[in-house]
């Protein structure tokens, strides 16, 4: 639950585009909605932040106490986010940053606001600095306007498409930094593993709620109006159990990414990466000239 005084803030803060007077006045502000790791409800919280060449950042300072804020918690567990500016609102990854990553941004964020310093010194325990990584699709990829309901399901495709090559890319970056390390290279710079964790666990969490929304409304709905499709509905029923299995098999396979031989990783990687990208295209099929004719946002009942 939010305090009185967060409260507060969050409603002047959206009345007034993102505007708030007392001591926030005149500083960078924004909304982080995240989900708790306990309840499952979205918690939404003002955060002070520091804009960079990656993202947004924010600091788990909880101005300078012996203990991670309850958001910093929240991300970690589920690595999607709402984040508000003002003047802005989009889903963003937080990746909270690692070892030598996280010195050099928190460098950055002291430089550009010194009151973290003086947090930092109040406490043993290491401040987090998370970097909010917009999630929207790329320039140039996805529909663009999204007008109908077939715009909407390759927007959600783009996207998770974008994050498997995320985790491809990230997993051939570490494999690199430790064959440096274990061949007497310069010591590279550490903190992958929990970007890559990130980022596949925000795959996969998207890529369950979407195939839950789909078995438990749109197919339902689609397949009372398209009696003929019924082979191709319960044929993407059958792949989203597939698509479970193989989400299982991506975590588990990123969870001994420390002890994996890097080819037999890439080979597992590039075969469960085959398998979904299959799922996706086929999905796409059979549903985009349906759904074209579908309005997104749906209107008002008739």
């Amino acid at each position: 639950m939010s305090t009185p005084f967060n409260q507060w803030v969050i409603e002047e803060f959206r009345a007034n585009g993102g505007k708030v007077g007392g001591p926030f006045e005149g500083g960078d502000l924004l909304l982080l909605t995240t989900t708790g790791a306990r309840s499952g409800e979205e918690r939404t919280t003002p955060l002070g932040y520091i804009r960079h060449e990656r993202g947004l950042l924010v600091v788990g300072s909880n101005l300078g106490g012996p203990c991670h804020p309850a958001w910093y918690h929240n991300l970690v567990a589920t690595p999607l986010v709402r984040v508000e500016t003002g003047t802005e609102e989009y889903e963003a990854i937080a990746v909270p940053a690692e070892g030598e990553d996280r010195d050099h941004l928190f460098s950055y964020v002291v430089n550009a606001e010194p009151g973290y310093g003086e947090y930092q010194e109040k406490t043993d325990r290491t401040l987090p600095v998370v970097v909010l990584e917009r999630s929207d699709p790329a320039p140039g990829e996805g529909p663009g306007t999204v007008r109908n309901l077939a715009d909407k399901l390759i927007e959600v495709h783009v996207w998770l498409r974008g994050q498997l090559r995320h985790v491809r890319a990230e997993a051939d970056a570490y494999f690199t930094a430790r064959a440096a390390r274990q061949n007497g290279d310069d010591e590279p710079v550490p903190g992958l593993g929990l970007q890559i964790r990130q980022h596949c666990l925000a795959f996969c969490q998207a890529l369950e709620f979407h195939h839950m929304s789909e078995d438990a409304h749109v197919f339902p709905a689609m397949e009372a109006a398209h009696p003929r499709l019924k082979d191709a509905f319960e044929r993407l029923r059958s792949e989203h159990r597939t698509v479970a299995r193989l989400q299982q098999e991506l975590a588990a396979l990123l969870t001994d990414i420390a002890q994996a031989d890097p080819e037999r990783f890439r080979a597992g990687l590039e075969r469960m990466t085959e398998e979904l990208t299959a799922h996706l295209d086929y999905e796409e099929e059979q549903l985009i000239p349906v759904l074209a004719e579908i309005p997104f946002p749906p209107g008002p009942p008739a």
